[in-house]
């Protein structure tokens, strides 16, 4: 089984992840943030990864750090899960429709971590949590990971509805990049 375990601790956050890319879509999430817990069980549960989450972070500063520090660790344990990313089909996608909203994601394990993402410049709360904060978990993400994400709000105007299938449309994507379709590297230049 292709799995991680990530830990990061700086003066703002501690975090420790466990990833399992071949699982079932089992998780254990505890992080001080109540929607991103919410965000990261349905990431595993559509991904069908196994994901096991412990995060304390300065959230009486702001939200922001948490957050972001997230997708950076978990980031971390894809690049490190996936190894040399031999027999992966290396690109995924996924267009994911939640009532109003529309979200396409799509991705490339390049070795190249470089994010792109357009959501309409939709701003607000969801309960306490600031909306752009997705942006900063994804960006997190796409560097740690080296791989090249892009997201795009098609349609949407109630925030939960938006950031939720963002991270459907992002698990689907990933669930399809890193799926083992061969043996060998699937690059021209022989390594990613």
């Amino acid at each position: 089984m292709r799995s991680a375990k990530v830990a990061r601790k700086t003066a703002e956050t501690e975090i420790e992840i466990q990833l399992g890319i071949d699982g079932t879509g089992k998780y254990k999430v505890d992080t001080p943030i109540g929607f991103l817990n919410h965000m990261l069980e349905s990431f595993a549960k559509h991904g069908r990864f196994d994901l096991r989450v412990k995060a304390e972070g300065d959230v009486h500063v702001s939200h922001h750090h948490t957050v972001e520090d997230c997708g950076i660790v978990l980031g971390q344990a894809f690049l490190q899960a996936l190894g040399d990313k031999r027999g992966i089909r290396r690109y995924g996608d996924a267009t994911v429709p939640m009532d109003e909203a529309l979200v396409l994601c799509a991705l490339d394990f390049s070795g190249r971590g470089l994010f792109y993402y357009e959501d309409k410049g939709l701003r607000g709360k969801i309960t306490d949590f600031d909306f752009e904060l997705i942006w900063e978990f994804f960006k997190g993400f796409a560097l740690e990971s080296k791989c090249t994400l892009h997201i795009r709000v098609l349609e949407g105007k109630i925030l939960h509805h938006v950031a939720e299938a963002s991270f459907k449309a992002f698990s689907l994507a990933l669930r399809e990049a890193v799926t083992l379709i061969g043996g060998d590297i699937p690059s021209t230049k022989g390594t990613l």
